[in-house]
């Protein structure tokens, strides 16, 4: 797992404001807690809230509301192939709403390459 991805997966375990130790964090994630305690490291200095300490565990301080288009590949696919299915039958009731949210996307996200009808 690449370290940004890794770092983004931390934010949103610890977007639940509960307490979480670095073993939990670890297991979770599937590294070795000493990646985990220099992971915490790097978020705290680029001014992310989160506070902790080895041996006690992490928290983050404050809500942390991540931009809506932080989508994984995956996730991505799935919308555009979701909405390319609606957008082409034009007999379905929201045919016309899932052309304009594709372009929507198409122009918030151009790395999903979507194909426009």
């Amino acid at each position: 797992m690449k370290r940004d991805q890794r770092l983004y997966d931390l934010i949103q375990i610890l977007r639940d404001g509960r307490l979480h130790t670095a073993a939990e964090l670890a297991q979770a994630l599937g590294v070795s807690t000493r990646t985990i305690w220099r992971d915490m490291t790097v978020m705290a200095q680029t001014g992310l809230p989160v506070e902790g300490e080895r041996g006690l565990g992490y928290i983050l301080r404050a809500p942390l509301v991540l931009p809506p288009t932080m989508l994984t590949a995956e996730e991505l696919d799935a919308l555009s192939e979701g909405l390319s299915r609606i957008a082409a039958d034009d007999s379905h009731p929201r045919a016309r709403a899932a052309k304009s949210l594709l372009m929507k996307v198409a122009t918030l996200l151009p790395q999903a390459d979507i194909d426009l009808p």
